[in-house]
């Protein structure tokens, strides 16, 4: 079997575009699907996997390893999420290849099925005005729906540092949270790579009254040792891990034993079997993982596929009931939740595909993105400016217009 062509689509989701591949192969019918979706870098992200191409068209879809090698290891480049989400797309359209040509969901194929349910904790639920009141009504709008668990970030636009009121803000509005769902259900709290160390110490021990699951990403990932030294010296948990691109980052992290909820993004590791590989380095050093999951149908399909064959899985991340409301249409067999929980499909390989001509009627727009430190971000309307197109042209453009 021969990897023949490479399909890139574009899919203009307003808060965060979307970019999926095809890998057609030589076998009638037979076909492969997956993600390589980064914030404000969807083009960017397809124009390198056009690039990496040529490192694996024609080969057998089922020598992973080699595949990834080459369009890695073999560049003798290294570009960060960009090229790792590349990498991604094609590396897990080869897995879903893989199951369909075997019959089997890639779970028992990179271990065998731990899992029949996913916890599942929710995101994106809170697109609405920053006030205590109305992240309460909507927290206990999630928990109706059978949610128990739920993440959110309190903290506005802040970065580094917050000034008092701001910071009186946040707690209060993670105490009305609290409040609204009771204290069975549990609260993750997101922090964005916003904080210092000092004030992410400062805010971590604000949390711990509230018994959250989790703090989550308190400051930039650049800096390992930096988060090592805010989980060191919290009570409440600090989890972290999804910026990370490659299995090196995470024994670094790991190396230090103070960080043990681990949140591997398949899309910027790389794929499916390195993501699977880091939650085996997590087991390994007594942690959990919780992947990372804030893009479209096809990562979520993923992250169910690892979740499912991972014996150390926490809970499962989920964006999608709270995605735009054509998410359903463009994919075949979205997700199946009952009581908060993800149920594991038994169908081959990712178990899901997308329905190509409901994709078409959603273009790519270039102010789709999430301006994580501009006023009014968790309302999730993407970047809408309104002044003029910029100037700037592509040579083509300035050739048409003289």
């Amino acid at each position: 079997m021969r990897i023949t062509r490479v399909t890139t689509y574009l899919v203009g989701n307003p808060w965060k575009n979307w970019l999926f591949v095809r890998l057609d192969t030589d076998q009638p019918g037979l076909y492969g699907i997956g993600e390589g979706t980064l914030n404000a870098f969807a083009k960017t992200v397809e124009a390198a996997i056009h690039e990496l191409t040529p490192r694996f068209e024609g080969m057998d879809p089922f020598q992973v390893e080699t595949i990834y090698q080459r369009m890695v290891r073999d560049v003798y480049s290294e570009g960060g999420q960009i090229h790792m989400n590349a990498v991604a797309a094609v590396e897990t359209a080869c897995w879903d290849i893989i199951g369909k040509a075997t019959g089997r969901p890639i779970y028992d194929l990179i271990g065998g099925q731990c899992h029949d349910r996913l916890l599942a904790y929710a995101n994106g639920w809170y697109a609405g005005p920053r006030t205590p009141e109305s992240f309460a009504e909507r927290a206990a709008m999630v928990v109706g729906r059978g949610y128990r668990a739920l993440k959110f970030d309190p903290f506005g636009a802040a970065w580094r540092t917050m000034v008092p009121s701001e910071r009186h803000l946040s707690i209060e509005i993670v105490r009305a949270v609290r409040e609204a769902v009771g204290p069975d259900v549990q609260i993750m709290i997101e922090g964005h790579c916003r904080f210092s160390v000092a004030e992410a110490v400062w805010v971590g021990a604000q949390l711990a009254e509230f018994e959250p699951t989790w703090f989550e990403e308190p400051t930039a990932h650049q800096k390992i040792d930096s988060v090592v030294e805010v989980a060191r010296k919290l009570t409440v948990p600090v989890a972290t891990g999804e910026s990370l691109t490659s299995t090196h980052q995470f024994a670094e992290l790991l190396a230090h034993n103070a960080v043990h909820i681990i949140q591997p993004e398949p899309g910027n590791l790389g794929g499916i079997w390195k993501t699977r590989q880091v939650a085996a380095m997590a087991d390994a050093h007594y942690a959990v993982i919780a992947p990372h999951n804030a893009q479209g149908p096809l990562s979520t399909a993923s992250c169910i596929q690892i979740s499912a064959a991972s014996p150390n899985l926490l809970v499962q991340e989920l964006f999608d009931e709270f995605n735009v409301d054509w998410e359903r249409e463009i994919v075949d067999y979205p997700v199946e939740l009952i009581d908060g929980s993800i149920v594991v499909p038994d169908r081959p390989g990712l178990g899901v595909d997308l329905n190509w001509t409901e994709i078409a009627k959603h273009p790519y727009e270039v102010s789709n993105f999430l301006p994580l430190f501009a006023t009014g971000w968790e309302r999730r309307e993407g970047n809408r400016p309104t002044e003029s197109p910029p100037a700037s042209v592509n040579a083509d453009e300035q050739l048409v217009n003289g």
